[in-house]
C-alpha cells in the first residue's frame, strides 16, 4: 500500500482524476466496462490493491458499479453528476484561512477571450494541402433508412455487395494464413497480381507482367504515388477541364501547375494539346471521361500518345469504371496502344465491390517499377494481405466476373430509369450527356445559366432531393486552360444512380423537376 510520500500515491490520484475526467466527457460512457483491476495495475505500474482502492472510491461516489466476478461498469448518470459537481465561480471550494489572508483581492475588469493557439508550422506541401480545405470528415450515411434522395456519385448500395462470396473467400484466406507473419512485397500479394494479370488480359486486352502490377489502397493512393515520384514543384500537368478534382488536388499538393485542356462529347480535345509544350504528365479518363462521359476515340488516343512521346511526358490512364458499358463498345486501352512505355494504367475495385475495401492497382512501365516499389515501402510497406488473397480467389474462380455481370445489368436498369424519368418529367428543359456507360450522367438545363446551380441545388434540397452541381469540377477561371473554355455554359448536375433503386430515382426526378420549375 503506498505511503504518503510514495510516488505511487501520486499516480493513484492521477488515475482517479483521469477516470473521473473520462467519465465526465463521455469517453467512458454509461454502462461501459472498465479494465479489470489486474489489467489496469499492469498497464499503469501500480499494485492491484491500489487500483482496487481507486475503484472502491469511484463506486462509493456512485460513479461506477462493481460486483464480484464481473467487470466494473460506469454507472448511469455518472457523467451528469460529475458535470454538476464541477465548481464554478460561485461554488468554488473555500481557500485555507492563511491563503485567504495572504491573497490580494482580484481586480475586476473585462475578461479577455483566450488567445488562439499559434498556427502550426507546416512544410510547403503541408501549407498547400491545408489551404485546400479537405481536412473535414466526410459525411457518413446513417444506417437507418434516409428519406433524402441523394443522386451522389461514388457510393454503392450495401445490398449489391457480394457478401456470401466475399466472406467465403475471406475465411478461406484466413485459414491459409502462412506460418511466417512478415512483411510482403510492396507491389501486393503475388496471387492477386497473377490473377489481375489474367483478368486485365481477358477483359481489357491489356498485356503485362505480374511484376508490373502494384496493388494500392484505392486509385487515390496510386495517383498520389505518381504525383510524388514524377513531379517537381512548378511542373505543368495536363488535366481534363472539367475533370476529377481529387486528382487535380493531388498534383497541386506536390506544387504542380495545372494546365486544363477542354473536353467535348468525345473526351479530351487533343487538338488543344499543342498549346501545352512543357508538361511532365497528363492525367486522363479515356474510357469514360469524368464527369461528361465521353469515350476517347482511337485517333485522339494516338494523338495523345504521340504528344507524350514527343515531350517525354507520362500519361496516367485512369480507368475508374469501364466495367459499366451500357451502349458503347470497349476501346483499346492507352497502355496497349503505347509503344514508348509512357503510360501508367490505374484501376480500382471501388466501383464494382466497395470503396471501403480500398483496393486498386497500377500497371507500371518497366522503368518505373523499382522507384514505385521503393516509395511504397517507405509509405506503408504494402496493403492488408487477407483482402488481397480473398479478391485473388474471386478473380481466379470466376465469382468476381459473375458479380460484375450482375452489377452491369442492375446499374443499366437504374441508368435507364434515370434517363426515362428525366425525359418524361422535364422534356426539352433537360439535356442528358454521358449516359452510355458508367455510374452517373450529366443533366444540363439549357434555360438556366451556370450561376443558377446553387439555387437549383437549394430548391431540390427543399423538395427532399440532394443533387450535385458540375461547376466545382471545372478549374478556377484564373487557372491556365488550353483551348476555348470561355463560352458560357448552362447549369448542370452530375447525377449518380448506383445508390438508388428505380422507384427512388423516379421520385427524386419528380422533386428535381419541381425544383427546376420553381427557379426557372
Amino acid at each position: 500500500m503506498p505511503t504518503p510520500d510514495d510516488p505511487r500515491r501520486g499516480r493513484s490520484r492521477a488515475l482517479e482524476a483521469e477516470l473521473r475526467a473520462r467519465i465526465a466527457d463521455g469517453t467512458h460512457a454509461a454502462g461501459a466496462a472498465l479494465p479489470s483491476s489486474r489489467a489496469m495495475a499492469a498497464e499503469r505500474g501500480l499494485s492491484r490493491g491500489t487500483v482496487m482502492l481507486v475503484y472502491e472510491q469511484l463506486a462509493a461516489d456512485g460513479l461506477i458499479e462493481t460486483r464480484a466476478g464481473a467487470a466494473a461498469r460506469v454507472a448511469m448518470g455518472a457523467a451528469d453528476a460529475l458535470r454538476r459537481a464541477r465548481p464554478g465561480p460561485s461554488t468554488a471550494m473555500p481557500m485555507a484561512a492563511s491563503t485567504v489572508a495572504s491573497t490580494a483581492a482580484p481586480k475586476v475588469g473585462p475578461v479577455s477571450p483566450p488567445a488562439a493557439p499559434p498556427a502550426p508550422r507546416l512544410s510547403a506541401i503541408g501549407r498547400r494541402i491545408a489551404a485546400m480545405g479537405l481536412g473535414g470528415p466526410e459525411p457518413v450515411a446513417s444506417e437507418a433508412p434516409n428519406p433524402m434522395i441523394d443522386f451522389v456519385y461514388g457510393p454503392l448500395a450495401r445490398a449489391v455487395f457480394p457478401s456470401p462470396a466475399w466472406l467465403t473467400a475471406l475465411r478461406a484466406a484466413e485459414r491459409q494464413r502462412p506460418a511466417r507473419l512478415g512483411y510482403e512485397d510492396p507491389r501486393g500479394h503475388p496471387a492477386l497480381r497473377l490473377a489481375l494479370q489474367a483478368h486485365l488480359s481477358r477483359t481489357k486486352a491489356l498485356a503485362c507482367r505480374p511484376g508490373q502490377i502494384m496493388v494500392v489502397n484505392g486509385s487515390q493512393q496510386g495517383l498520389d504515388l505518381c504525383a510524388r515520384l514524377l513531379l517537381d514543384p512548378g511542373d505543368p500537368v495536363v488535366v481534363e477541364n472539367p475533370g476529377y478534382r481529387m486528382a487535380h488536388r493531388t498534383f497541386e499538393a506536390c506544387g504542380a501547375r495545372l494546365s486544363g485542356v477542354g473536353v467535348d462529347t468525345h473526351g479530351l480535345r487533343t487538338e488543344d494539346l499543342a498549346a501545352v509544350t512543357h508538361a511532365r504528365l497528363a492525367c486522363v479518363t479515356p474510357s469514360h471521361q469524368f464527369p461528361l462521359g465521353g469515350c476517347l476515340p482511337l485517333a485522339r488516343r494516338q494523338a495523345l500518345l504521340a504528344w507524350a512521346a514527343a515531350r517525354q511526358a507520362w500519361v496516367i490512364e485512369d480507368d475508374y469504371d469501364s466495367e459499366y458499358r451500357h451502349a458503347v463498345r470497349p476501346q483499346t486501352p492507352l497502355w496497349s496502344l503505347d509503344t514508348g512505355d509512357r503510360v501508367i494504367h490505374v484501376g480500382t475495385f471501388s466501383k464494382t465491390l466497395s470503396p471501403q475495401l480500398r483496393l486498386g492497382y497500377l500497371v507500371l512501365p518497366e522503368a518505373l517499377v523499382a522507384p514505385f516499389v521503393a516509395a511504397r515501402r517507405l509509405a506503408d510497406r504494402h496493403g492488408a494481405t487477407a483482402p488481397q488473397r480473398a479478391l485473388a480467389a474471386l478473380l481466379a474462380d470466376g465469382r468476381y466476373d459473375h458479380h460484375v455481370r450482375r452489377m452491369r445489368r442492375l446499374q443499366q436498369a437504374r441508368q435507364r430509369a434515370l434517363v426515362a424519368a428525366l425525359t418524361q418529367q422535364m422534356g426539352r428543359h433537360v439535356r442528358i450527356e454521358g449516359a452510355a456507360s458508367g455510374l452517373h450522367l450529366v443533366a444540363w438545363f439549357p434555360a438556366l445559366p451556370a450561376q443558377a446551380e446553387p439555387a437549383l441545388v437549394a430548391a431540390a434540397l427543399a423538395h427532399g432531393v440532394r443533387v450535385h452541381p458540375v461547376g466545382p469540377l471545372y478549374l478556377p477561371t484564373d487557372a491556365g486552360t488550353a483551348g476555348s473554355q470561355a463560352v458560357p455554359r448552362c447549369a448542370g448536375l452530375v447525377m449518380g444512380y448506383a445508390l438508388l433503386d428505380p422507384v427512388r430515382i423516379v421520385a427524386g426526378v419528380q422533386g428535381l423537376a419541381a425544383a427546376r420549375a420553381s427557379i426557372a
